[in-house]
């Protein structure tokens, strides 16, 4: 499977809002789901790029194995 960075350009600061914002697309493309660990976030990120993320995800206290959903959060419908 090829990867598909997202996140491709080198000068993005990885806030912990770019990260989630990026999460949260990928899950309502389908790529990943809520229920998958935050580590298979790794797949479309450069790897090069990879150990910024992880830094800002440890200093905001998430660990690798914590699910999408939570790092995410709660989602907001419109339609209710």
């Amino acid at each position: 499977m090829i990867a598909n960075p997202v996140l491709s350009t080198p000068s993005v600061r990885y806030s912990i809002e770019v990260i989630q914002e990026e999460a949260r697309k990928l899950v309502e493309k389908g790529h990943v789901s809520r229920q998958q660990p935050i580590y298979v976030l790794c797949q479309y990120i450069p790897a090069r790029e990879w150990v910024c993320v992880e830094c800002e995800l440890e200093q905001c206290d998430f660990l690798l194995r914590d699910r999408i959903g939570d790092l995410i959060g709660s989602e907001e419908w419109n339609n209710d």
